[in-house]
């Protein structure tokens, strides 16, 4: 009888999806069932990236990030290999060539190499989409730690760092900013910040909000290019607002999933690697993608940790299964699908936006738009309801009428007739009447935590947040 060999899977990159996989994958390494290799460029460990700009700021520090425990990888047998970058697939036999001149063989493949930071087309930058940017003294773009601890170095009382992007990293970067007591200045090229989520009036009490909270906000700005001094980065020229002078410069202008490592073996790419619904990406089921690189049955990366969270935890039963280390019977059809709410907090500023929130008083007869503003207390609101359901909103500094609109937006159910009502949950005088969320429902947007996983979690016996985590 031939012995059998533990199925030998490799996970190129090493992000939060990939420690995911990995830790579901754990106990069959653990059992000898396979064998798992990850190969990272980095440096570190697995970190969560949604936590830089507060490691950037001081609010965190490194050991607070870290998503896996290596003394758990290596009592399972998983070899990690930091530091070492991947330079070619060999699909023909079935083998990873590395930047050192080895290479190492693989039964499964699994792409998990995520997203690099856009860097926009001006004038002194290096653009080129498939390669690692390398960036002026004084320009960061803030995806790893190591883009962390440089801008750390940079902040000071006083200093001026300009911020390309009115996204929602970029807003929250520059919140974090304000904290240390430099000033930050938000540079974007819509009419306001979140310009496709907020609408004009909601747009300008945003702007207003982050001015209060320390940050200088340009909008409408058309960056052209960067001007350099003896000491790197001196000020960002615009083509409508002249030279913004800064002491440094941090991008936040999108990301582009890594695609080229796939594309140079013959894989299909576009906005990221293809793979189908089963997140295959070839014909014999030896190569699958996650995450932020993948483009699942035709769908962009979302570059959410929930959906990638799915993926990763559906490829760990998967893998197994192919290699007939699980049980035969067939998973369930996936879902990653993920929920387009959209939460935004920091310094005092709290928003929640869904859905289409463009509509007008008069556009459809089966639409029906209500809004409240109140920007003396930096509140407002705005819902869109199709037959009292709702099919988009923009709620600012109302945090419990902003969690009875989620759940209201994602389970499909109808809003009471007077929409008022949902005001008097962020009235103080008022008791509160909330909508009873389901285990289903998520409580945690970064994670997908769910109510049913917390709950479950609390009466397995967890009493601290980071043993609901590790439980989650």
């Amino acid at each position: 009888m031939t012995e059998h060999r533990p199925q030998r899977i490799v996970i190129i990159g090493f992000g939060p999806v990939a420690a995911s996989l990995v830790e579901g994958l754990l106990p069959a390494a653990a059992s000898g069932q396979c064998a798992i290799t990850v190969i990272s460029a980095e440096d570190h460990l697995a970190y969560n990236r949604v936590l830089l700009a507060e490691l950037a700021v001081g609010a965190a520090e490194l050991e607070h990030l870290g998503m896996v425990d290596p003394q758990r990888l290596a009592d399972a047998g998983v070899e990690v290999r930091l530091g070492v970058r991947a330079t070619g697939i060999d699909r023909s036999r079935r083998r990873v060539h590395l930047q050192d001149a080895g290479h190492i063989f693989y039964d499964r493949l699994v792409f998990a190499t995520g997203a690099r930071a856009v860097v926009p087309t001006l004038n002194g930058l290096n653009f080129d989409p498939h390669a690692e940017a390398s960036l002026p003294a004084g320009v960061f773009a803030l995806r790893t730690v190591d883009d962390a601890h440089q801008l750390r170095e940079t902040l000071g009382a006083g200093r001026r760092i300009a911020v390309l992007g009115g996204g929602v990293l970029g807003i929250e970067a520059a919140l974090a900013i304000a904290t240390t007591g430099a000033q930050p200045v938000l540079v974007h090229h819509g009419p306001a910040p979140l310009g496709r989520v907020v609408d004009a009036d909601g747009g300008a009490l945003l702007a207003r909000n982050l001015r209060a909270a320390g940050v200088e906000v340009v909008s409408g700005a058309k960056a052209t290019g960067i001007h350099k001094d003896e000491q790197g980065f001196a000020g960002l020229m615009t083509s409508t607002h002249g030279l913004i002078q800064a002491d440094a410069l941090l991008l936040s202008t999108g990301v582009r999933p890594r695609t080229e490592l796939a594309s140079g073996c013959g894989l299909p790419v576009g906005r990221g690697i293809r793979i189908d619904e089963f997140l295959c990406a070839d014909t014999e089921q030896r190569i699958f993608a996650v995450g932020d690189c993948a483009e699942v049955a035709g769908q962009p990366p979302v570059g959410l940790l929930a959906p990638g969270w799915a993926q990763a935890a559906w490829l760990s039963r998967h893998l197994l299964q192919l290699d007939g280390s699980a049980s035969s019977v067939p998973l369930p059809a996936p879902d990653f699908s993920a929920s387009d709410v959209l939460m935004l907090k920091g310094q005092g500023i709290e928003l929640t936006a869904a859905g289409d929130i463009s509509a007008g008083y008069w556009d459809e007869p089966d639409l029906q738009a209500t809004v409240y503003a109140d920007p003396a207390r930096g509140r407002y609101l705005k819902i869109v309801t199709r037959k009292d359901a709702v099919t988009g909103f923009l709620a600012m500094g109302l945090p419990q009428t902003s969690a009875e609109l989620v759940l209201a937006y994602e389970r499909g159910t109808a809003l009471p007739e007077d929409r008022s009502a949902l005001l008097r949950l962020d009235d103080p005088a008022t008791e509160q009447v909330s909508a009873i969320p389901s285990d289903e429902d998520q409580l945690c947007r970064c994670s997908g935590a769910t109510y049913g996983q917390v709950a479950h979690a609390v009466n397995a016996g967890c009493t601290t947040v980071t043993q609901v985590g590790e439980s989650c």
